[in-house]
């Protein structure tokens, strides 16, 4: 008797109706014993044993990566939910084939993402609490304490570290098509940058800033923080220069590159396609994960201090209000530029004199500037250095002498506008004032002279005569410098407003990165919303006291010496109106000693209603470095152009933001990449391009991820 055969053979004519399942109209699974298949248009695509997870999940994940059917199509017939397919999608993407294969289930050593609980926990045993006293201060039991500051184990963090770069096999610009398959078998970390010559390539203009960006050590620095994101056909290197190179572009959002075409930005990233919305996202989310966005940041200011330490003698502090119009509990900040008091959340930016971004801080359920100041001048002096003197400039929210006299303790001097009464000076006590300052010649009128504040504290007050006779007082404890050189510096902070207005419109700083929300520290203090209430009660008390008080005056002034001689028949005939004066002032009298018994501010915790969140910070304040680098790198090359450009102040800014827009032609010969912009709208726009070019050649700097050197040209 001939044995049967052990690995029967599967039959590859169209399914018989006896054993397939449909899958759409023309998707087929076909089910054999312990065999299966998919077929489409009555060819077998896909074959695997009965229990071959990887297999099966391979075929579902292609079916739907290719076209050939849904989501939901897939799942029904699989026996699965579209979440789980999803999943096997994402893990297919991140890493190949190989992830498909694992057991059901959390796979041994890995964790779940930490939430802004933990991230908590955390904090509050670096600084020396002990796991009950956590647990108490959380409102937690204290296995969940303990749980949320457990240490990583060591096996995981091996397990995360890159197993090496591993250069791409493609050799044709337009098809990378071995390196997307060794990325998706974890064998490259990042793909290899080559580029295809051609004319007039969109966009391709925005490669003359690739040397500033270098030359910041944006790169680097990601590199040094964050390590890697691999493995990935678009790596570190490829999300930052993609996400720098949008910012330039003023593609203000990932959703607005579903307007662009993906091979035209590609091409100017050397890759076949620019990364898709969801791939872009996907890699801030990575990055936002690792919570090192403000080491990121603090990195960037440290290059930026040690390559330009000397536009650091004044700087600029100011906050800026981002409105959050959503619906969730955030406190409220006042938004100067609308007059009103509004859910949101401010960031506080340091400048350079020359008005470039340094860092930013996120304070606080909105912390005013005098609170804030301590905690900025703290951390510029640990990138400026114990011993440089450092001239902080700042507006009259900041106005405080307790604080100044802290400041020039520590090392600081202060130049600010004067808050509260003073006295006017006659105009006889003005002189005229000329200086040269940066290049450019001042003039004002000015009066200066020492002042002495109500601590005791001696500052020199210099006030400025508008033509119109309006006077600004300025005070300072500097004394080495002339009076119109810190009055210019002082007014001059309108360069830090004028920084926040033009990156609100070209780089949506206001804008929302993600939806996510995290909760407040229990034992941060907010305003008292009954003390609020009751505020308003109290002024609205005094509002009716006066309109009573301005009744009563008009009819004692109304009153006829004859008709009602004496005060005794005033009151007398107006009595009600008296009457409810005093019904009112007993009012007040009520409400203000109400108000002494209401705490000025209470612990979030205690607060009723909805809770009070913060939004996510990481990939705001991820995004926020990656639009101050874009923003630097604009002001470098506008620092080359301005020389050779007689409209630099008025349309520099202009100028190079068209250059960058403009189209150009690439070509690669002799190790170098040629980049050869499209003439601009004017022959001396041209001849100021032409100007740029040179100095950016003169910079030999090899594109990124390459041996390229980068030279540029303006096409005649």
């Amino acid at each position: 008797m001939k044995p049967a055969n052990p690995h029967p053979e599967l039959s590859l004519t169209t399914p018989a109706a006896f054993g397939a399942i449909p899958i759409n109209g023309r998707c087929t699974l076909k089910k054999d014993g312990i065999l299966r298949a998919v077929y489409i248009a009555v060819l077998p695509a896909y074959h695997w044993t009965d229990g071959d997870r990887m297999a099966e999940a391979h075929a579902m994940v292609s079916l739907v990566r290719c076209g050939y059917a849904d989501q939901s199509d897939v799942a029904r017939v699989f026996a699965c939910s579209t979440r789980t397919l999803r999943r096997r999608e994402r893990r297919f993407e991140a890493g190949g084939m190989s992830a498909l294969g694992r057991e059901a289930g959390r796979p041994r050593g890995t964790r779940f993402a930490p939430s802004a609980w933990t991230g908590m926990a955390k904090t509050l045993g670096a600084q020396g609490l002990s796991v009950r006293g956590i647990a108490q201060r959380l409102g937690v039991s204290k296995s969940t304490a303990g749980r949320w500051t457990a240490e990583e184990p060591a096996a995981v963090k091996e397990a995360s570290e890159p197993a090496g770069v591993v250069h791409g096999l493609d050799l044709d610009p337009g098809a990378r098509v071995f390196d997307r398959i060794l990325a998706r078998m974890g064998k490259l970390d990042d793909a290899e940058p080559i580029f295809a010559p051609g004319r007039r390539i969109p966009h391709a203009g925005v490669l003359l800033a690739v040397p500033a960006l270098v030359q910041s050590g944006v790169l680097s620095v990601a590199d040094e923080v964050y390590g890697h994101i691999a493995p990935a056909f678009y790596g570190l290197r490829t999300t930052v220069m993609a996400l720098l190179l949008m910012a330039l572009l003023r593609i203000k959002r990932p959703e607005e590159l579903k307007e662009r075409a993906p091979v035209d930005l590609g091409r100017v990233l050397g890759l076949d396609r620019a990364p898709e919305v969801k791939t872009l996202r996907r890699k801030l989310s990575r990055l936002a994960f690792a919570g090192q966005a403000e080491a990121f940041g603090r990195k960037l200011a440290e290059r930026r201090v040690a390559s330009r330490g000397r536009a650091l003698g004044f700087l600029y502090a100011d906050g800026h209000v981002r409105v959050y119009h959503g619906g969730r509990r955030l406190s409220k900040a006042h938004v100067t530029r609308m007059r009103l008091a509004l859910p949101a959340t401010t960031d506080y930016w340091v400048n350079d004199k020359h008005g470039d971004p340094l860092f930013v801080v996120t304070a606080e359920l909105n912390a005013g500037l005098a609170k804030m100041l301590p905690a900025l001048t703290a951390e510029i002096r640990r990138l400026v250095g114990p011993s440089r003197r450092i001239t902080m400039v700042f507006d009259r929210g900041g106005w405080s002498p307790k604080l100044f006299k802290q400041l020039i303790e520590t090392g600081f001097d202060v130049l600010t506008y004067r808050k509260g009464r003073w006295k006017r000076l006659p105009p006889s006590r003005f002189a005229s004032c000329v200086a040269t300052v940066d290049g450019r010649r001042v003039r004002y009128e000015l009066n200066d002279r020492n002042v002495r504040l109500l601590n005791g504290l001696r500052l020199r007050q210099i006030t400025r005569l508008s033509a119109d006779g309006h006077q600004t007082p300025v005070v300072t404890s500097r004394r080495d410098l002339s009076a119109a050189v810190l009055a210019h510096r002082m007014f001059e902070r309108w360069r830090q407003e004028n920084f926040f207005k033009y990156l609100r419109q070209e780089f949506a700083l206001d804008a929302l990165v993600d939806y996510a929300a995290e909760p407040m520290a229990p034992e941060q203090t907010v305003p008292n919303p009954e003390r609020r209430k009751t505020d308003k009660e109290l002024v609205a008390a005094r509002a009716e006291l006066r309109e009573a008080h301005t009744l009563y005056g008009e009819a004692a002034a109304a009153n006829e010496e004859g008709e009602r001689p004496t005060m005794r028949g005033f009151k007398i005939a107006h009595g009600k109106t008296g009457q409810r004066i005093r019904e009112i002032e007993a009012r007040i009298a009520l409400i203000e000693q109400r108000r002494e018994q209401i705490p000025v501010r209470v612990p979030v915790a205690k607060l009723g209603g909805e809770p009070l969140v913060r939004l996510s910070r990481e990939r705001k304040h991820l995004t926020n470095c990656i639009k101050m680098v874009a923003y630097q790198a604009e002001s470098d090359l506008l620092a080359v152009l301005r020389p050779h450009y007689a409209r630099a102040d008025e349309e520099g800014r202009t100028m190079v933001a068209t250059a960058l827009q403009s189209a150009a032609d690439l070509e690669v010969r002799g190790g170098e990449l040629c980049i050869t912009l499209s003439p601009l709208s004017s022959a001396h726009r041209d001849r100021a391009a032409a100007v740029l070019c040179e100095a950016l050649n003169k910079m030999d700097v090899p594109f990124p991820g390459t041996a390229l050197r980068m030279r540029f040209g303006v096409a005649s």
